[in-house]
């Protein structure tokens, strides 16, 4: 088996924890119960329009082949077509990705991950940094990452989805 092969599946049998691998490294966390918060928010404000979609959205397993990468991002909307029986899927098969920093990985959300999803054809990653009390929308993916970025805006302020979303979210809560 291939080191990107055994990486990526050992992580898959850790466990009940939120497990990934960035970058090589397999980052294990809890979610604590702000930051479910902070997600749950945006789940409230998106669920009519996943449904009206056709799609689902939770936290399943997103892998990036030919790299050492595997994210399980905080939310992710995906064809309902696509979830079933799936395993992981891609970057390129959702249709927005969101991740809610915490201490222990703000940095690779906000670098990281940012870049990642990007290359890795996600076409909308919602960046909500509790630690900086501000959002991006990153936009029109590309080799380098994104193109296009929405923020830093402070939390409070409406944030814009694009199609196929077109849809405001309210961020005065989180």
């Amino acid at each position: 088996m291939d080191p990107e092969a055994a990486l990526k599946y050992s992580v898959q049998r850790l466990g009940p924890r939120y497990s990934e691998v960035v970058e090589g490294l397999i980052v294990l966390s809890e979610p604590m119960w702000d930051h479910e918060k902070v997600v749950d928010q945006i789940r409230d404000q998106l669920r009519e329009k996943v449904r009206e979609l056709d799609c689902l959205m939770g936290s399943g397993d997103l892998d990036l082949p030919g790299s050492l990468n595997w994210f399980v991002p905080d939310l992710a909307v995906v064809p309902a077509v696509l979830a079933e029986g799936a395993g992981a899927l891609l970057p390129e098969q959702t249709l927005l990705v969101v991740e809610a920093t915490s201490e222990s990985n703000a940095e690779n959300d906000r670098s990281v991950k940012r870049k990642r999803y990007g290359q890795y054809g996600a076409p909308l990653y919602l960046l909500l940094d509790r630690q900086r009390l501000e959002w991006t929308l990153f936009s029109e993916p590309h080799a380098l990452g994104y193109a296009k970025q929405d923020g830093p805006h402070p939390f409070g302020t409406t944030i814009f989805l694009p199609a196929p979303f077109e849809l405001e979210l309210n961020t005065s809560r989180l």
